[in-house]
Parts: C-alpha cells; sequence; structure tokens
C-alpha cells in the first residue's frame, strides 16, 4: 500500500478499532485479570493466580456443579446441532423446491416470526401448553430431571429454527438450475443430487450455522432462567453455564456472589468456546471448498 494512501486508511479504521477495544476486548481483557484475584478483607482484591480456576475444576462442592454445568451445555449443543440444523434445512429445502408455489413467503414468515419473539413469552406460552393441569400433556415433562433439558432444549429449538432456515434458504435459491437439471439428466435421483450436488455447495454455510449454534448455545441463559430460574432446577438438571455464571457472580438466595469467583467462570465460558471455534477452524473450515456459481 503506498504511504498517500495510509492515512486516510487509518483515519477511517481508527473509530471502529477504538469501539471494538472499548467494548470487545477490553472487558475480556479485564474478565480474565480479575479472575486471578479474590476479595480480600479491606474491600478490595489479592492477587491469589489460577486459585480460582483450581476451585472451580478441583473444590469437592464447587467443581460437581461446574462439570454439571459442562455436561448440560455439550447437551444442549448437540440437541440444537442435531435437530434445528436438519429441520431449517429440510423446510429451506421444501420452500426452494417449488412444491409449495405461491404460498412460500407465508410459510417462509411464519417460521421465522418465533425467533422474533420475546424469550420471557416464549418460556411462559411453553409452560402453558406442557403443565400437566392445564396444558396438552399429563407428564410435567418441565419438572422432571430426565426430560427437562431436552424439552427446554427442543422449546429453543423451535424458537429458533428460522434462522439456519433462512440462511440455507438464501443458499439454496442461488444455485443454478443448470446443475440441478444436468444431475437429473445423467440419471441422479432427487436425493442423489441433493447429496452429490447441492449440500456440497451448502456445507460451508452449514459450518458456519454450526459455529454460530456453538457460541449461541455455550453463552445461553435466558430460556432456562425464564423458566427454571437461577438454580436451573429440577436438582440443577438444566444447570448451564449461564446459569452457573449468573448464581457465582450475583449470588441467589442466600448464597453470596463473588466477582472475582464469577469472572474465573466467564474466562473458562471464553477458553471452551474459543477452544471449540479454533477446533472448528483448523479441522474443518480449511477442508472446505468454495465454487463460484457466477460463470
Amino acid at each position: 500500500m503506498r504511504r498517500g494512501y495510509r492515512l486516510p486508511f487509518v483515519v477511517f479504521l481508527a473509530p471502529a478499532l477504538l469501539v471494538y477495544t472499548m467494548f470487545g476486548i477490553y472487558p475480556i481483557v479485564d474478565s480474565l485479570r480479575l479472575s486471578l484475584y479474590t476479595g480480600a478483607d479491606d474491600g478490595g482484591v489479592a492477587f491469589v493466580g489460577l486459585a480460582n480456576f483450581v476451585y472451580l475444576l478441583t473444590d469437592q462442592f464447587a467443581a460437581p456443579r461446574f462439570w454439571n454445568a459442562f455436561v448440560n451445555n455439550v447437551q444442549f449443543f448437540a440437541i440444537h446441532l442435531i435437530v434445528q440444523n436438519p429441520i431449517g434445512l429440510l423446510i429451506a429445502g421444501l420452500l426452494t423446491s417449488g412444491f409449495l408455489r405461491r404460498s412460500e413467503g407465508w410459510y417462509r414468515t411464519l417460521i421465522f416470526i418465533p425467533t422474533t419473539l420475546s424469550v420471557v413469552v416464549v418460556g411462559f406460552i411453553w409452560q402453558l401448553i406442557l403443565s400437566p393441569l392445564w396444558g396438552f400433556v399429563e407428564t410435567p415433562l418441565l419438572g422432571l430431571e430426565s426430560t427437562a433439558l431436552p424439552t427446554l432444549s427442543l422449546m429453543s429449538v423451535w424458537q429458533y429454527v428460522g434462522i439456519p432456515m433462512l440462511f440455507l434458504y438464501a443458499v439454496l435459491v442461488n444455485i443454478p438450475r443448470e446443475l440441478d437439471e444436468a444431475a437429473r439428466i445423467d440419471g441422479a435421483s432427487g436425493w442423489q443430487t441433493f447429496w452429490r450436488v447441492k449440500f456440497p455447495l451448502l456445507a460451508p454455510m452449514f459450518g458456519i450455522i454450526s459455529v454460530i449454534t456453538y457460541i449461541a448455545n455455550f453463552n445461553a441463559f435466558d430460556l432456562i432462567y425464564s423458566v427454571q430460574g437461577p438454580f436451573a432446577g429440577p436438582n440443577f438438571s438444566t444447570d448451564i453455564f449461564g446459569t452457573l455464571f449468573y448464581r457465582t457472580f450475583l449470588g441467589a438466595q442466600t448464597a453470596t456472589g463473588s466477582v472475582t469467583l464469577g469472572a474465573a467462570v466467564a474466562s473458562l465460558m471464553f477458553i471452551i468456546i474459543l477452544i471449540g471455534v479454533a477446533l472448528y477452524l483448523l479441522l474443518v473450515h480449511r477442508r472446505l471448498r468454495t465454487y463460484d456459481l457466477s460463470s
């Protein structure tokens, strides 16, 4: 880049970089710094190194809660990955197949509407639907340890399935019909056409959706809190990192919150998300191919 172009380049980038540093990078760095301290008797903080992390991962009372939240969060993400994204792909395929014809826009809007609803509203509606007293099921799905987390996960899937549907729909409508027709002339069935022609074109977007789902699920909090409260009952069976962080940082009922211990939980959440995204970029994303369909 020539020197004459550097100054306006820096001037236009500087405000965005400054805002991103203040509201994106600084809170992360300060949270990591705070996780290395603990509350002192004089009201300040004292440096303790990695003691907060050792406490969360090994203490006989704290560690079971942390690992329980980790396992629940993995299950929460797995249900979204296995159920939400394939359903989004199926709906996007139906919308672009021509089967629905002129009602395609209506279906696309109806499926996306739950995404725009407040999580509190969604939680309240599903609590009414699943209530054994006045709902449609006799089993208290939200009151049993074995069914509470899968039920909450499917509630979240119902609300957000419109997002992968919309992303995949945008890719499918841009695939030239000539590719589909050429595959059929060569004798390929509908499934072979989808799997060998369309899915390779969808794979990069499918990967991006999976990463977004992973990050969103490991930062999830609002639906669990609005339905099951801060203790994520019954018996912490729906506890995930978001609710664990809330109780650790702010406290709940008689339990006192700890800013430094909460910062340690937030730091571990950040590290786990960072590891997952890095593994995707190193092991999966590099193997994906992009195709130019404009020519």
